[in-house]
């Protein structure tokens, strides 16, 4: 029996409250990429300038942050609410890279791994209980979906559905 994959929350959602939260979304989806803002002064040459710019751009959180998102497997699932609220999957299928583009800055996504995203839209109801819980407790934050770690055992749909909060 294969080994399931990762899985992720990726909101990409800038944590600038300037930028409008459908526009990080809307470009991940649309150029097959799951990404992060962090703007940077300038881009980074190499992953360790990256984190070294983002640990003196904004704090050694934020670049601790970065280089968890760096490190994912690839072919790790990640996550994602659209516009519309409708949750998407999609697996990561390259390394990280900076986009300095203008429509990337625009929406701050501009650290980026390519992405394969999956043409079937869910309502929450439709996907897995825990994605659904990571998505209802909110937040800007790429992280892991821990009922979903590999190795914890398949979730249980039933048992998760009835800690849902009203």
């Amino acid at each position: 029996m294969a080994a399931r994959p990762e899985t992720y929350r990726a909101p990409m959602r800038s944590r600038l409250d300037e930028v409008d939260p459908a526009l990080a979304v809307e470009r991940g989806l649309t150029s097959g990429l799951v990404g992060m803002g962090g703007r940077l002064p300038r881009a980074p040459v190499s992953r360790s300038d990256a984190l070294r710019l983002m640990d003196t751009t904004y704090d050694e959180r934020t670049a601790r942050r970065l280089e968890r998102f760096m490190d994912v497997p690839a072919g790790s699932h990640v996550w994602t609410r659209d516009p519309d609220g409708a949750l998407r999957r999609g697996v990561v299928d390259g390394p990280w890279s900076y986009d300095g583009s203008g429509e990337a800055v625009a929406a701050d996504l501009v650290h980026v791994r390519a992405c394969t995203w999956d043409d079937e839209v869910l309502a929450e109801h439709q996907a897995p209980a825990a994605v659904a819980a990571a998505f209802r407790r909110g937040g800007r934050n790429f992280q892991a979906i821990g009922a979903l770690r590999p190795g914890r055992g398949a979730p249980d749909r039933r048992r998760a559905a009835g800690r849902r909060r009203s």
